[in-house]
C-alpha cells in the first residue's frame, strides 16, 4: 500500500498505478486507508530452477525461494528504492494478507507464467501476430477461430538474459486447432497449455485469453457429448465447425474482432 503523497507523486505514477486494484479516491471516504496495488513485476520473477520434473521436496523448496525473492524486493522497496525527492525507500508500504487471504501477505499461490504445452494441430507462431511482421493487415484470421485476445508479446526473461522483452502485436484470434493435441482425442487444454510457442505464449497467457480458452474447452466437451462427435471432427469439418462457432456466439463468446481496420 502507499500513502496519498506517494500516490500523487508524478514521478512514481506508473509504479503505483500500473497494477492498482483499489484507488482510495474512487470509494466512499473511509472505505480504504490507502490504495492497494498488486505487484507482479519482472524483478520478482523466479526463474532459477524449474518446478516441473522435480520431487515434492524440491518443489516446496523452490516455491519457498520464490517467496523469499518477493520478500526481498518488498524490503528493498521499503528501505532502499530511490525516490524522486532524493530519499530512499517507501516505509509506508505494507503487505495486505487481509486482502489476499493469507497469513504471509503474499498471494495464495504463485503465478506460473508458462505451462507445459500440448503438441497441437495448430501451433501459433510469432509471424501470425507480430505487428512488425503483419503491420496494418492485422493478425492472421484463422478459419477455426473460437475467441479473441489482445496483449503485447511479453517475455520474462529472454534467452539472452534480458529480464524483460516487450514486442508489439496485433489483436489476435484463438484457433481451435491450437486446443487440439495431435495424437490425443480425449484431452482438451483449458488455459495457457495450448499450442503456442515460448514467444507467443507471451501474449496468449493473459487471464482473459485463458478464461476464453477454458470457456471454449467446456462448451466443446459438452457439444461433442451432445452431438456424438469428437473435437477433431468439429475442427476438421466446415459445417460442424460453423455450428460450434455459432453456439459460442450464442453463449456470448466473440470469435472475431470487429472488422474496423481490416483485422
Amino acid at each position: 500500500m502507499v500513502d496519498a503523497d506517494q500516490r500523487r507523486n508524478p514521478g512514481d505514477g506508473n509504479l503505483w498505478t500500473f497494477r492498482r486494484i483499489a484507488a482510495r479516491e474512487n470509494f466512499v471516504k473511509g472505505a480504504y486507508a490507502s490504495d492497494v496495488c498488486l505487484v507482479n513485476w519482472p524483478m520478482i520473477d523466479y526463474f532459477e530452477e524449474p518446478i516441473i520434473d522435480c520431487t515434492k521436496a524440491e518443489f516446496d523448496t523452490r516455491i519457498a525461494r520464490a517467496a523469499e525473492l518477493s520478500y526481498s524486493v518488498f524490503y528493498w522497496l521499503q528501505t532502499e528504492a530511490p525516490r524522486e525527492d532524493g530519499g530512499q525507500g517507501f516505509p509506508g508500504l505494507r503487505l495486505r494478507g487481509d486482502v489476499t487471504g493469507t497469513d504471509h501477505g503474499l498471494a495464495m499461490a504463485p503465478y506460473i507464467r508458462e505451462a507445459r504445452r500440448i503438441r497441437a494441430v495448430t501451433t501459433i507462431v510469432e509471424q501470425d501476430l507480430s505487428y512488425e511482421v503483419r503491420g496494418e493487415a492485422g493478425a492472421v484470421n484463422y478459419r477455426d477461430s473460437v475467441g479473441t485476445g489482445m496483449y503485447r508479446i511479453d517475455l520474462h526473461p529472454s534467452t539472452g538474459g534480458d529480464n524483460y522483452v516487450d514486442v508489439p502485436s496485433c489483436p489476435f484470434e484463438i484457433p481451435l486447432g491450437a486446443m487440439l493435441p495431435k495424437e490425443r482425442s480425449n484431452l482438451l487444454p483449458a488455459g495457457k497449455n495450448i499450442g503456442t510457442t515460448h514467444i507467443t505464449n507471451g501474449c496468449y497467457r493473459l487471464h482473459p485469453v485463458e478464461w476464453n480458452i477454458g470457456e471454449v474447452a467446456g462448451l466443446l466437451a459438452a457439444h461433442c457429448l451432445n452431438e456424438g462427435t469428437d473435437p477433431h471432427a468439429v475442427q476438421g469439418d466446415d459445417p460442424k465447425l460453423a455450428a460450434f462457432q455459432e453456439l459460442l456466439r450464442q453463449q456470448g463468446v466473440e470469435t472475431r474482432w470487429p472488422d474496423v481496420r481490416g483485422y
